[in-house]
């Protein structure tokens, strides 16, 4: 134990290499976090509805999903530190996009190369980590990776809020460009090898896996805007009358499925995959697997419903959201750095189930209490609860897979952890966009049939029934071109007021019965600690 002991001492590294990958995940979570904060914005200066500003959040998630097990291959081939600076200098190229964006067509094409410069940074911390630091110093520096994400949030929405309203959203991304350049002036502290040019990138695993994300997230995406069945007039193109959307979600499930039948058959062969599929052979890592997915699918959710209706509806400042929002994100930071104290007391199942009861009742709270005034202490409380949990899943799930996998699938890992998290975070934003405006239709129909003073004849001036997303002063300024009264503006005002709100709490309450549904995943989490022996039959775990 002594000579161990030593020998670990002897290996310590210097942390400086770690402050290079801590800002290169910051530079990524800052990113996504400061999207929703410039959704406003965004909105404002490009023209569009919400929903086409958020296919920024979209676009970027979908370019991780579809390219970071392809990118963990590329890592392995050129060398893990080369194609991190690589990286990082397109990564610096996405954020002067957003800088000087003159359509919100720009902006999206940025999302999308930061996207794939994401697709590499991802796997690249992991397998960096796993080449520059050993034993203790490992562990640590894994769990830096959970708090970095965290923080980032917390900074995000506090200084994007700020320079949002007082200066406007795209100086937020010149924060992005400066942590670039710093991470890549770090990067040359890393130690790495120099790759293997013998390693060929299964170009069919890729296509499949590449299309099926593709699809699944483009239906999950459209399935308002397309139709969630029937075709609508949107619909780029119909087959057989149905929406494309639901098509897209039925071929990109078994294009993943074709997916895992190619892979293994390689394995079985003795030839290298895209992705080693042994780190889920297990039901433990399986469940770590759709574990993290919900939780950071329902972050998503939260982190698009709530800045939507605060800046959208209330017409309220990007600062006033960063408000909003910060007992959420920094909750979840001080959870996911501190919740590692809990691993040698409690075993990963039971801090997962844990964690998703305190998910589900905190949006189950929010849905009842949430209303117009952010700043009450019933909404403060619930955003807090929702944070715990998540903060603690968040870290929790990680280390299951990191610790269950050897560390030459360093690499795969983090593959799996990128395709996981961001093809979670892009149909979350997806489907609670999709969701909102459906559940949006049908409130607002309803409202409109029970407040007599609105006339069919005004309802058919304004359109109300086809009204996305909307601030109360853009209503106002709509009706101002119709024969509407005073007493029926301010109806229609109270209509917008009540109806999103009403959407938003059914939304908080949809959520929090899929929070409930993730229980059962995490109850198949593994029953022993960290510093125990995992049980060799995984099945009567």
């Amino acid at each position: 134990m002594t000579d161990t002991v030593a020998k670990e001492a002897s290996q310590r590294t210097s942390w400086l290499p770690m402050v290079s990958l801590f800002l290169a995940q910051v530079l990524m979570s800052f990113n996504v976090a400061a999207l929703p904060i410039s959704l406003g914005g965004m909105v404002e200066d490009f023209g569009v509805p919400p929903t086409i500003a958020s296919s920024t959040i979209v676009v970027y998630g979908l370019a991780v999903a579809a390219l970071v097990m392809t990118g963990a291959k590329l890592g392995q081939r050129v060398g893990w530190v080369l194609i991190f600076r690589i990286v990082i200098v397109l990564f610096a190229g996405s954020s002067l996009l957003m800088i000087f964006a003159p359509t919100v067509a720009w902006a999206i094409t940025g999302q999308a190369a930061a996207g794939a410069a994401a697709a590499i940074i991802v796997p690249s911390l992991v397998a960096l980590i796993a080449e520059n630091y050993h034993g203790p110093q490992q562990a640590t520096a894994i769990g830096a990776l959970g708090s970095a994400r965290a923080i980032s949030g917390v900074s995000a929405f506090l200084i994007g809020g700020t320079l949002g309203t007082l200066v406007g959203w795209r100086p937020v991304f010149m924060i992005v460009l400066g942590i670039a350049v710093v991470v890549f002036a770090l990067s040359f502290t890393l130690r790495g090898d120099h790759g293997n040019a013998t390693i060929r990138i299964d170009l069919v695993a890729a296509l499949l896996i590449g299309s099926a994300i593709v699809l699944l997230t483009l239906g999950f995406n459209n399935l308002n805007t397309w139709g969630a069945l029937a075709a609508t007039e949107g619909a780029p193109f119909t087959v057989f009358g149905l929406s494309p959307a639901p098509l897209f979600i039925i071929v990109g499930v078994v294009l993943g499925q074709g997916f895992f039948l190619w892979t293994r058959r390689r394995m079985s062969r003795g030839q290298v995959p895209l992705i080693d599929l042994s780190i889920i052979d297990s039901p433990r890592e399986r469940a770590a697997v759709y574990a993290m997915f919900i939780v950071v699918a329902l972050e998503a959710c939260v982190n698009f419903s709530i800045p939507l209706y605060i800046q959208i509806v209330q017409g309220r400042t990007p600062f006033d959201t960063s408000l909003a929002m910060m007992p959420f994100n920094l909750t979840v930071f001080v959870t996911a750095t501190l919740v590692v104290r809990f691993y040698k007391r409690y075993p990963p199942r039971t801090i997962g189930v844990f964690g998703f009861i305190l998910t589900t009742a905190a949006l189950i709270w929010l849905s009842i209490v949430v209303n117009n005034n952010w700043e009450t202490l019933p909404t403060i409380l619930g955003l807090f609860v929702f944070g715990v949990g998540q903060g603690a899943l968040v870290t929790l799930v990680f280390n299951v897979l990191v610790t269950s996998a050897p560390a030459a699938l360093a690499g795969d890992v983090g593959s799996l952890r990128g395709t996981t998290q961001n093809l979670a975070s892009a149909v979350g934003t997806a489907v609670a966009g999709a969701l909102l405006v459906s559940l949006l239709g049908i409130s607002v129909g309803r409202a409109v049939l029970e407040h007599p003073e609105l006339p069919p004849s005004l309802v058919a001036q304004v359109n109300m029934d086809d009204i996305n997303f909307v601030s109360n002063d853009d209503l106002r300024a709509v009706l101002e071109s119709t024969d509407a009264t005073q007493e029926q503006v301010d109806a229609a005002v109270t209509v917008n007021e009540e109806s999103r709100l009403g959407t938003l709490r059914l939304g908080l309450l949809i959520l929090a019965g899929i929070s409930a549904l993730a229980i059962l995943p995490a109850s198949r989490l593994p029953r022993y600690k960290p510093d125990e022996i995992p049980d060799p039959d995984p099945v009567s775990t």
